[in-house]
């Protein structure tokens, strides 16, 4: 799944609960006062004074199924967003000199958001940004001693030689999207490692 339809989804979700809370609360809340309009003044004045509670407006059963419904399938989407979704990892490519190499696409988060490594060979990623967020502005990898300006619609280039095998993260300037490089022993597998 593209960083882009990410954007979209997350998008959709807030536009689906913003039309599913303006229902509910129109459903809840706002057929109260038309009701006490609608009565005469004397009888409001009684009912005023007898009670000081709210009265239960009962719902259409379809209005609870359709809230209910709604409710679960954004809780749904949530989890597996944060839980269960996978992020995508790309081995970096060998070039001349023993140089790993990887092109990470910065657009609504980082795209692979994991590069497997290996250690005690240089690496350079490029950071290729095309969203405009202000929070993707830089990169930084503080394992490695790097912040980074990402300009918009450029390449940067950062470099860098993992010493020890280990996951590091590098995050956004705003700590908000992050990513992970996994270094792993001259030689050994292609391991994803959680982070």
């Amino acid at each position: 799944m593209t960083m882009i339809n990410k954007t979209v989804i997350i998008s959709s979700i807030a536009s689906l609960g913003v039309v599913l809370g303006v229902g509910y609360g129109k459903a809840m809340g706002y057929a109260l006062p038309q009701a006490i309009a609608q009565v005469p003044h004397e009888t409001h004045s009684s009912q005023t004074e007898s009670t000081s509670q709210f009265q239960r407006i009962e719902q259409p059963l379809g209005n609870k199924v359709a809230v209910t419904l709604g409710g679960l399938s954004l809780i749904g989407l949530e989890l597996w967003w944060f839980l269960l979704s996978k992020p995508k990892s790309q081995k970096a490519v060998a070039v001349g000199e023993g140089i790993q190499e990887v092109t990470v696409t910065v657009d609504g988060g980082y795209e692979p958001s994991q590069i497997v490594v290996e250690a005690g060979k240089p690496v350079r990623l490029f950071f290729d940004r095309r969203d405009p967020s202000s929070c993707l502005e830089q990169v930084l990898i503080p394992d490695f001693h790097i912040a980074a300006d990402l300009p918009l619609n450029q390449v940067t280039t950062v470099e860098f030689i993992p010493k020890q095998v280990g996951n590091y993260v590098f995050t956004c300037g705003m700590n908000m999207f992050r990513g992970a490089i996994a270094v792993q022993a001259a030689g050994a597998s292609t391991q994803i490692a959680n982070s």
